[in-house]
Order: C-alpha cells, then sequence, then structure tokens
C-alpha cells in the first residue's frame, strides 16, 4: 500500500478551528475555503471530524457533511457522533467512504463488529486517542480525550482489530498542535502489534516529522492538521519528500 498524506479538518460550533493537547481552540478560517484547498493541493486523502456532535449527542450534522463531501475527488473519513448502524449508514450515503468512531465504541465495543458486517472493515477507522500519565505511561481517552478508559493503547488496538476495525487513527493527544514531532514509541508498540494500517496523528510540524512516523513508527498514513494551516508545507512537498525517502507514496509532481 502506498504510504498516504492526510489532512485533517476539525470543525467546532460554526468554524474550522486546530487545538493545543485537545484544548486552547483556535478558530482557522471558513470550511469552504480548507476544501478548495484541499481539493487544490490534490491531497490522498480527507478526515473530517465534527468535534462537538459526539459531546453534543445531536448526531452527525448530514447537510455538513454533505457540503465537505461534494465535488471531492479522494477518499473522505468522517467522524462525529456517529453511535449507531444506522448513523453511519447516513453518512455513508452522502458520498463518505469511512467512517470514524471513538467514544461509543468505548461505550459499546460490538458497535464495531456490527459496523464491519454491514458495510465492511474496509470503512470503519476508530480513532484512538492517548495521553501519557506522569511517569509517561500511555492510556486511552474518550469525549475528547477527557475521559480515561483504562484501556491500555496496545491492548485496544488489538481488540478493535479482532472485533473488525479496518484502520485506526492514532492521536498522541500530549502531541497535538505543538508541531514538535509524533509520538514515535506509541507507534512503534501499537504498529507492532496490529496488522491493519495505522494512522500517525497529533505532532506533525515538518516533512521530516512525516518520514519518522513512517520509517521510523510503521505508520501506514501520515495525518496533520496545524502543520498545513500554519506554515507553507503542502501535501504535494510532503509526497516529494518522502520519495526521496524511499518511501511507497503517489506519484509527485515537481516543478
Amino acid at each position: 500500500m502506498k504510504v498516504r498524506i492526510i489532512p485533517t479538518l476539525l470543525m467546532r460550533g460554526s468554524g474550522l478551528v486546530t487545538s493545543v493537547q485537545f484544548g486552547n481552540w483556535r478558530r482557522v478560517g471558513s470550511l469552504t475555503q480548507a476544501i478548495n484547498v484541499c481539493r487544490s493541493r490534490d491531497v490522498d486523502e480527507l478526515v473530517f471530524l465534527d468535534i462537538d456532535a459526539s459531546s453534543s449527542g445531536a448526531g452527525p450534522d448530514l447537510s455538513l457533511i454533505a457540503e465537505v463531501a461534494t465535488g471531492l475527488s479522494v477518499p473522505l473519513a468522517v467522524g462525529g457522533g456517529i453511535s449507531s448502524v444506522v448513523a453511519a449508514e447516513s453518512v455513508l450515503r452522502e458520498g463518505v467512504e469511512k467512517v470514524v468512531l471513538n467514544t461509543a465504541v468505548h461505550a459499546r465495543p460490538s458497535l464495531v463488529e456490527e459496523l464491519a458486517a454491514a458495510f465492511g472493515s474496509q470503512s470503519i477507522v476508530v480513532a484512538i486517542d492517548v495521553r501519557r500519565g506522569a511517569g509517561g505511561a500511555p492510556s486511552c481517552f474518550s469525549r475528547g480525550a477527557s475521559e480515561a478508559t483504562g484501556w491500555d493503547p496496545v491492548d485496544w488496538a488489538v481488540e478493535l482489530e479482532a472485533r473488525g476495525a479496518g484502520e485506526i487513527l492514532l492521536s498522541a493527544v500530549d502531541r497535538n498542535g505543538l508541531m514538535q514531532g509524533y509520538d514515535i514509541d506509541l507507534l512503534q508498540t501499537v504498529t507492532a502489534a496490529v496488522d491493519i494500517p495505522v494512522i500517525a496523528s497529533c505532532g506533525a510540524g515538518t516533512y521530516e516529522h512525516l518520514r519518522g512516523a513512517v520509517i521510523e513508527g510503521g505508520a501506514s498514513a501520515v495525518a496533520a492538521a496545524s502543520m498545513f494551516h500554519f506554515t507553507e508545507l503542502t501535501p504535494d512537498g510532503a509526497r516529494c519528500h518522502l520519495a526521496d525517502a524511499g518511501v511507497n507514496v503517489r506519484a509527485t509532481w515537481r516543478p
């Protein structure tokens, strides 16, 4: 499989945002503008997460999802408020390729099996949000990384794979928004424990960070938000850098 470069768009309220360690939310512009930029930059895939959907209990905002999906020519993964087969089906009908789950799966792990049976594992991405405690031990969190679940990330990843998850979005919450690099140790332990693709998330600030996540951490894809919002770095530039490092990526455009 080719390594994918995946911009992440986070929606909170009526605005597009970024965060630092899943807090200190900052508005970064309009959703329409961000989608147009992603189209023009020929991204490999796009992850769109509605931060408020799960906490509010309102479920997926289908009109918003349709707005994001319209005109996209790349795979789209959507998360936020998806807690049932019916909700997932309504999202997939809007032209979405994958649903992203977290809080609902911690509440009811069998949901992964139900969704995999209904739509296939390739459509199911489960987000694992990880914080490190005072001693450095990693632990899984839900509800926007505010509620400890008691699960070790490796054990939870193995459980999710066994239940039918097709992919894991692994977020190192302590590094979110800092642009100082991914948690390579965390990536290594999770990717070594499962056979399904793992998307590295939280911490990217340079092309070299992406290379490290793939070559050293074993990630099958790299997700970034702040890096693409606040620097001149681009997905295609990232592909060029990874290709030069010997990583199998989609064909690059070079001036």
